[in-house]
């Protein structure tokens, strides 16, 4: 082997090196890919209540991260819905701020979070859920293949009505009470948040 030869092998064997370590060394990107093949990473997913949202945690790690979903998590708790909110999933969750609770009667707030009252106050939540991972994009597509409206079925058994309000998605419940999306797609680890402005009541 000739010098330039051997100074040639030599160097390029120091660039590949160099470029190996760099890639060792670069962050790593907290993401998730959504259901349209999108990749979410941590500084694209939505915050909520000004709260940093991560596509790694679960949803109940980040509901528990907001500010607004006090009671919500307060709620999860006392339901004991925790794992199963914590599981693999994937789940579309409409989640009532602490000023959609608000509207609720104190005395039956109250009421829902009495040991007694749990297998209700689950029923409650659990409308909230919808089994997989539905973006607002697909609730949408959803509306239009339904001509107006479609029907999603809840965690709890029964069915939840979406349509369109003025370019937002409304949802009405069994009972006949409507929430508004305030905010969408703030992706998790193990499905969805959709912020709704009210909690929506099966019928019991």
């Amino acid at each position: 082997m000739t010098k330039h030869m051997l100074l040639a092998a030599v160097v390029g064997a120091g660039l590949a090196l160099a470029g190996c370590d760099k890639a060792a060394e670069a962050p790593k990107a907290e993401t998730d890919t959504a259901a349209t093949g999108d990749v979410v990473t941590a500084s694209s997913n939505p915050t909520v209540g000004g709260a940093e949202m991560l596509p790694t945690r679960t949803i109940v790690e980040n509901a528990s991260a907001s500010p607004i979903h006090k009671q919500l998590v307060a709620a999860v708790r006392q339901a004991g819905l925790v794992e199963t909110l914590s599981g693999p999933g994937p789940f579309t969750v409409f989640a009532p701020t602490d000023d959609g609770f608000a509207q609720i009667p104190a005395v039956t707030r109250d009421g829902w979070m009495r040991p007694a009252q749990k297998d209700v106050l689950a029923g409650v939540l659990k409308y909230h859920v919808v089994p997989g991972k539905l973006t607002i994009a697909d609730i949408e597509a959803k509306i239009a293949e339904g001509k107006g409206s479609a029907t999603l079925k809840t965690a709890d058994g029964q069915d939840l009505t979406a349509t369109k309000s003025d370019g937002a998605i409304l949802l009405t419940s069994a009972s006949g009470n409507k929430a508004l999306v305030t905010q969408g797609d703030v992706a998790q680890s193990n499905g969805v948040i959709h912020v709704v402005d009210a909690v929506l009541l099966p019928k019991m």
